[in-house]
């Protein structure tokens, strides 16, 4: 497995990991555009991708503008492989080798990515109206 930059020729398998999950799901997977995707990999942020024999398997994309982790997805069967792990920690490394003290993020309560998150040292700060938990990080925080 090698992880690496996302670039633009990744964004049509990026888009296949983003609406294969089984949580956390789009209600519309038009709402996440390749454009959308685009420029979150090229001017609002960074992207990453965890990839096995040309196959995505997984990615990450840290967004400067709103100070979020914008994504992170497996795909689903390589859950629990640390690939998660992985592409959080790239993320998180470049996000605060800019500089930056806080980053968000939000997911659904009950789910997996909620109790990954914990583990991974996220605070829970409060609730957005559709019951989403909104976790953070401080620069230098991390698991016990």
């Amino acid at each position: 497995m090698v992880i690496r930059e996302a670039t633009l020729n990744d964004i049509p398998q990026i888009q296949m990991v983003r609406n294969s999950v089984l949580e956390n799901r789009l209600s519309n997977p038009a709402l996440v555009s390749d454009q959308d995707c685009a420029d979150y990999i090229l001017s609002r942020g960074k992207g990453w991708v965890c990839e096995f024999d040309r196959r995505l398997l997984g990615f990450s994309i840290a967004d400067l503008v709103e100070d979020n982790l914008w994504a992170l997805f497996v795909l689903p069967g390589y859950e629990e492989r640390g690939i998660g792990k992985k592409l959080l920690a790239q993320s998180l490394d470049w996000y605060f080798s800019k500089g930056k003290d806080r980053i968000w993020l939000s997911t659904a309560p009950g789910t997996r990515a909620e109790k990954f998150y914990r583990v991974q040292g996220w605070k829970e700060f409060g609730r957005k109206e559709n019951g989403e938990i909104l976790f953070e990080r401080l620069r230098m925080s991390g698991p016990d």
